[in-house]
Formats: structure tokens, C-alpha cells, sequence
């Protein structure tokens, strides 16, 4: 099993939403990517931020912008916030009905492409879809809500995506998101996972910087062949 160094991706989901400029700049020095959580009270039952939003924080930051859409109809949107430039843009599996096509798209506009796998979507029937992606987002709670507990089982399907890449010899990313802290980060590096996102660990630190460094530390400790 094969590895590469670990990425760890602030979410502004957790940050103070009137300070956004101030709290991505806090991180920048750290953070590898910024994860941005865009909800439509559609397919998931929250309402976060949308494109306007992305478009300021682009003005503001370097950081690569990850994009993680929690919402109905990908297809239509997701490619506006390649144009807006996020680095990966990521769409729910669940929400689209040719999830190939929509990685095409977003290629083309310029970003990776990412899907996500929400909590009770079995894994399997999109292992063969992976040559067309970027990463792989699997949720480690379920889509929509920040300051869930970490699932440990589903880790499970962060091995079975792990067994695929390096068996397929895949350039892809397997990325963790929901309940990613320090006392759960170690877990998901040694199961496969290279991209964690975290919420209320980083913001909610004292240093979220620091907290940024301390949680790449240990993913870097736990992965597989470390």
C-alpha cells in the first residue's frame, strides 16, 4: 500500500461565517487546501454558502479551494465554481446520474474532479468510475451537518478504495470528511485516507495553524508504510 503525504483541508464550515476573510487567512500558512462546504437545503436539510461566496474568498487567499457540493442538480452548478477557480470541485454521487460526465466537465473547465460518498452509499458500485476522478470523498458521517462523531466503521470503505487505487495504479486522492480530529485522524490515515478535512478541530483550537500541523503530524505517523 502506497501513500502520498497527506493533505489536510481546513473546512470554513466551522469557521466564525463574519470573519470568513480573516479566518481562511489564519490557516493559510498551514492548510494545504480549504475545504468549502456548499449546502442547498435540497439535498441535504442545511443552507450554507453558494458561489458568490467562493468567488470573494478567491480574491483573498492562495489556498487551493476544495469544493465539496452537498446539493441537488451538480450538473448544473458545479461547473460555475470551476470557473470561479476551485482547485477540486467535488459532487455527491447520490445527486447525479452520470457522474463521469460531470468529471469531464469539470476537467475541462479547469479543476479536478471529486465524488463524494455519503454515509449509507455502498462504495462498491463506484470503484470502477475512479479513473475519471480526482478523489474520492468518503464521508465519515452523514452529509450535512457539522460537529458530527466520527464513524469508524465506515473506514471500511476507505480500505476497499485504497485495495482499488493501488491494485489500479490510480492518481487519486481518498479523502475523509466528518468527525476528522486529532484522536480520530490516526485511524483514517492507517485505513488509506491522504485527505482529511476538519471542522471544529481546527477553528475550534486555540491555534487553528498550529492545530492544522499538529493533525498532519499524526496522519503522517499513522500512514500505511510510515
Amino acid at each position: 500500500m502506497t501513500v502520498p503525504p497527506p493533505i489536510v483541508a481546513p473546512s470554513i464550515l466551522a469557521a466564525d461565517f463574519a470573519r470568513l476573510a480573516e479566518e481562511v487567512r489564519v490557516v493559510e500558512d498551514a492548510a494545504d487546501w480549504l475545504h468549502v462546504d456548499v449546502m442547498d437545503n435540497h439535498f441535504v436539510p442545511n443552507l450554507t454558502i453558494g458561489l458568490p461566496v467562493v468567488q470573494s474568498l478567491r480574491a483573498v487567499t492562495a489556498l487551493p479551494f476544495d469544493v465539496h457540493l452537498m446539493i441537488d442538480d451538480p450538473r448544473r452548478w458545479a461547473p460555475g465554481y470551476a470557473d470561479a477557480g476551485a482547485y477540486n470541485v467535488t459532487f455527491h454521487a447520490e445527486a447525479c446520474d452520470d457522474p463521469v460526465a460531470l468529471a469531464k466537465d469539470l476537467r475541462s473547465a479547469g479543476a479536478k474532479a471529486g465524488l463524494a460518498i455519503d454515509r449509507d452509499t455502498p462504495i462498491e458500485p463506484y470503484l470502477d468510475l475512479l479513473p475519471s476522478f480526482d478523489t474520492l470523498l468518503i464521508m465519515t458521517i452523514k452529509a450535512g451537518f457539522g460537529g458530527q462523531r466520527f464513524i469508524p466503521q465506515l473506514l471500511d470503505k476507505v480500505r476497499a478504495a485504497r485495495r482499488h487505487v493501488d491494485t489500479g495504479h490510480l492518481e487519486l486522492r481518498i479523502e475523509v470528511d466528518g468527525g476528522i480530529a486529532a484522536d480520530t485522524i490516526e485511524q483514517a490515515s492507517a485505513a488509506g485516507a491522504d485527505a482529511f478535512v476538519a471542522g471544529t478541530a481546527v477553528y475550534g483550537a486555540a491555534d487553528p495553524a498550529q492545530a492544522v500541523r499538529h493533525l498532519r503530524a499524526l496522519a503522517e505517523r499513522a500512514a500505511p508504510g510510515a
